[in-house]
């Protein structure tokens, strides 16, 4: 088990790179005009952040969230990063859905508009979720989590 908390938030930490990486190649696409192209790497990298994101659910789930144990000096500040990485996290999924949707509809005017937008806040959002990884699992790792299924029914 404890191979397996070292190896999932690595493999799915790496899905959320992976997207980046895709929504970057799918902009050069876009901007060298081939939109075929560009649609097809959109799709892979929402499809790898959608597996991220099903990761993320299913591990904090079933394994538990990995606390911070770093120094205490530093929490604040931790806390404040992860915060705004939430946020971001959470905007930027809401903002590529209603992104891909345009794209879908062929709305490219608010799509191109839009689509901007997000993969900024895309591209920001897989570099303070990597940030997150590695102070949590390089930095300063820790051996103590809980399952929410632990802490909702005590077990």
């Amino acid at each position: 088990m404890n191979l397996l908390f070292q190896i999932l938030p690595f493999i799915s930490t790496s899905f959320i790179v992976i997207s980046a990486i895709l929504v970057a190649i799918g902009w050069v696409l876009i901007i060298k005009g081939n939109r075929e192209a560009h649609k097809r790497v959109m799709q892979l990298g929402a499809l790898a952040a959608l597996i991220f994101f099903i990761m993320y659910l299913l591990r904090v789930f079933i394994l538990g969230s990995t606390p911070y144990a770093g120094p205490d000096w530093l929490k604040p500040y931790y806390l404040v990063f992860l915060l705004f990485h939430i946020v971001l996290a959470t905007t930027a999924g809401v903002f590529g859905i209603v992104t891909l949707v345009l794209g879908y509809k062929e709305k490219y005017a608010k799509h191109r508009k839009i689509g901007r937008f997000t993969s900024i806040i895309w591209f920001i959002t897989a570099i303070t979720g990597l940030s997150v990884y590695l102070i949590l699992y390089i930095i300063y790792p820790t051996e103590h989590k809980k399952s929410l299924i632990d802490a909702i029914f005590g077990m």
